[in-house]
């Protein structure tokens, strides 16, 4: 089995990687690809860079070049729910793309044509995380490009899509493995929450939270290699 794994930036891949052994490194479209083994899965590990559209081109390089079984995406995320704090998990039931907007057209904030509003994930990589640890939250992710600071904004998507947490990626990979045909999980760690200046704390709380996120993932790995 062989699953690839996104990460937006280096540190969140950094922080997967003291996990694992690296067996091999190579360029692919100018993107970095790192190949490690878990038990008997095989993963790829790639950075795409920050926002909708890197996340889907690395995604559709993983699907067409690499030919992977399984996408992950693990990173960190900002909390845009009460019911969400720093360093929490969030697993997604389902993503949404808050900036994508045809309204105009009599369709819902977030509707794509042939695509929908919420893209949910693949229901047995959600059956392996819920086995994997009892603190997980589960809900909606929303994405857009754009690094919410403001507290009405946060407000507005939490209200409107009903998401715990907002960042700039994980709806675009499960839009381009959605359309073809792949299975997916996006799994976000709590960096920040809405205080108009949280920034501050995306800075403080990015490595904690990414190798939180990273521990999760090795436990979900370890259980796919279970089940397989």
């Amino acid at each position: 089995m062989k699953i690839g794994i996104i990460f937006a930036m280096k540190e969140e891949l950094d922080a997967l990687k003291v996990y694992l052994n690296i067996l091999n490194e190579y360029t692919l479209f100018d993107l970095k690809f790192y190949q490690a083994k878990l038990n008997n899965i095989e993963c790829i590990l790639v950075e795409s860079g920050i926002g909708k559209v890197n996340a889907a081109r690395t995604t559709q390089i993983l699907i067409d070049n690499i030919k992977v079984d399984y996408i992950f995406n693990i990173g960190v995320a900002g909390g845009v729910d009460d019911e969400v704090s720093i360093c929490d998990i969030v697993v997604a039931t389902n993503l949404v793309q808050h900036d994508f907007d045809i309204t105009a057209f009599n369709h819902e904030k977030g509707y794509i044509p042939n695509v929908g509003k919420y893209i949910p994930c693949d229901e047995y990589l959600l059956k392996l995380a819920e086995s994997v640890d009892k603190d997980l939250k589960f809900g909606t992710i929303a994405s857009g490009d754009i690094f919410c600071t403001e507290i009405a904004m946060g407000n507005k998507i939490n209200s409107k899509f009903n998401a715990l947490c907002v960042e700039m990626e994980g709806a675009s990979i499960a839009q381009v493995c959605y359309l073809c045909h792949i299975p997916f999980l996006i799994i976000r760690s709590i960096s920040d929450t809405l205080n108009g200046n949280n920034q501050i704390a995306f800075d403080k709380f990015l490595s904690i939270s990414s190798k939180k996120v990273a521990e999760i993932m090795i436990k979900l790995i370890s259980r796919l290699d279970i089940v397989e």
